[in-house]
């Protein structure tokens, strides 16, 4: 990854503009996404997640994954599965640190969280998770799942 750095007096310097180029939106391209995203977050390690009833404050680092299901964004902890109404690429861009990773469409999960991975049918695999959590990994994800494994 190459940087270069353009000035641009016109451009209010206390909130720079950047722009992302490449050939096409691949993981490291999100990754550099969320991780912009990320850079002005507080590192609270705390998300607060609202349900239909209440207000829930959610330890980042509890969290093993999270999907989509019926239009409910399902958080499952270490301790609970917390529902709300909220997007998926919404919700990663509230996430600070680079634990989670993009499993599939509709899901992702946190490394520090995972067990093993196992094959499943055609390429994609099954992510055993904390507390014997599943997730599947789809294999247009596998790629970017094992360079974020360093694999």
């Amino acid at each position: 990854m190459r940087q270069q750095f353009e000035e641009h007096p016109e451009i209010d310097p206390d909130d720079p503009l950047v722009v992302i180029q490449a050939a096409a939106e691949t993981g490291q391209v999100s990754d550099l996404e969320t991780y912009l995203a990320q850079f002005q977050a507080s590192p609270t390690g705390i998300i607060p997640i609202k349900t239909p009833d209440r207000l829930v404050m959610i330890k980042v680092q509890t969290i093993v994954s999270v999907e989509i299901q019926a239009n409910l964004l399902c958080l499952y902890t270490t301790g609970e599965t917390v529902q709300t109404r909220d997007t998926l690429r919404h919700f990663m861009q509230r996430l600070p640190g680079t634990t989670f990773v993009q499993v599939s469409k509709h899901g992702l999960l946190n490394l520090d969280h995972l067990r093993s991975l196992e094959d499943s049918f055609s390429g994609n695999m099954t992510a055993i998770l904390a507390n014997q959590v599943k997730a599947d990994v789809s294999r247009k994800y596998v790629k970017n799942l094992m360079q974020r494994l360093g694999i």
